[in-house]
């Protein structure tokens, strides 16, 4: 039996997303984990893969930090002697790549967003270096839209046969079944994600302030995720005025898709959004930013809207474009959103995709 090592920064983002492509690479393979243990490590032990305790500094650049990872990644490798290695996020893919290299193992990498380390000119550069040695022997790498693949072309980075367009992660139509539509009345927008200034954070509630001196207890936004430390007094002054309502982390959202008329996500910079997915997947309509990663995920006008990137006043004509929709309308908007989930971003079909391609490299 074949043996295939997954290199990755987030024991629970990889259950989240990626659990049904771990079960289906079990049928042929043993399954190796290398990871942080932060949620799921024992989900994936009952499953029968062998988990391997990994720690990843997933934001920080230190030289010291970072070459400790990539000898601990090559103690790994010399120690399983895996078939082939398949990396996730931008360190994985890096030092995991860097040590499948030296080593001569092949290897599939996973680029699911440029992040922060391209919008900044310095770091950049640094990160296009560290990419073209980490991806000198890839076999595949997979891209979750044709911008992010795009940008790795011209970069020199990597060739376009050696690129796989999926989309995203696709998402578990099951999982996320299609739901009735919640009543007319207060009209629930939900940010569900991380409060930081990159998902748009700012312009969001800036549209929210707005939306509700005009409709007052006509609207209210539904906070769902982490804070960022800086949000903290603006989260809390909202809630006072009675603008949003704060839910805190939830590792069950499916409520919260339930509850809401309509999903909002402005962000800077996506892979693929899984958000999006899921939400239209529990057939609601989207408002996003009119980015990659994002505008994949909607039809403009059908399945939600599109809005300027880092742009207040493009954000709140879409709110208030929405909220003057008939209750039909918006019902209707989100049944067209499901259609558009199981049409192409379903997620059995981008796992079967995604393992025949895998199963090529072996």
């Amino acid at each position: 039996m074949k043996k295939v090592l997954i290199l990755t920064n987030h024991s629970y983002m990889l259950y989240q997303f990626r659990r049904e492509l771990v079960q289906k690479l079990m049928e042929d393979c043993k399954v190796v984990l290398s990871m942080p243990y932060v949620g799921h490590e024992s989900d994936f032990l009952a499953m029968g893969c062998q988990c391997i305790e990994t720690e990843v500094d997933r934001r920080g650049i230190n030289p010291v930090t970072d070459s400790r990872l990539l000898w601990k990644y090559l103690k790994i490798l010399r120690k399983e002697k895996p078939d082939l290695v398949v990396t996730y996020s931008i360190k994985p893919n890096i030092y995991g790549g860097l040590s499948c290299s030296l080593l001569g193992i092949p290897y599939c990498a996973n680029v699911q967003g440029l992040g922060t380390a391209f919008q900044k000119k310095g770091l950049a550069a640094f990160v296009t270096l560290l990419y073209k040695a980490a991806f000198h022997r890839v076999k595949t790498v997979f891209f979750e839209n044709e911008e992010n693949a795009a940008e790795f072309r011209s970069r020199n980075i990597l060739s376009r046969d050696r690129q796989v367009i999926l989309h995203g992660a696709g998402v578990n139509l099951e999982h996320y079944a299609c739901r009735p539509y919640p009543k007319d009345g207060q009209i629930h927008f939900l940010y569900l994600g991380r409060i930081m200034r990159e998902k748009g954070v700012e312009e969001l509630f800036g549209a929210m302030r707005r939306l509700k001196e005009k409709y007052g207890e006509g609207v209210i936004l539904d906070i769902v995720g982490f804070f960022e430390d800086e949000y903290r007094e603006i989260v809390e002054e909202l809630q006072e005025k009675q603008i949003a309502v704060f839910h805190g982390f939830q590792s069950e959202t499916r409520p919260y898709y339930e509850a809401a008329h309509c999903v909002v996500l402005p962000s800077y910079h996506e892979g693929m959004s899984n958000v999006l997915l899921e939400a239209s997947s529990c057939a609601r309509p989207i408002i996003t930013s009119d980015i990659p990663g994002c505008r994949e995920a909607v039809e403009d006008g059908k399945t939600g809207y599109l809005c300027r990137v880092k742009d207040t006043d493009s954000l709140y004509q879409k709110m208030e474009q929405f909220l003057e929709l008939t209750y039909e309308d918006k019902r209707q908007m989100g049944l067209m959103a499901r259609e558009k989930m199981k049409t192409e971003f379903d997620k059995a079909e981008i796992v079967n995709e995604t393992v025949r391609v895998i199963y090529e490299k072996i």
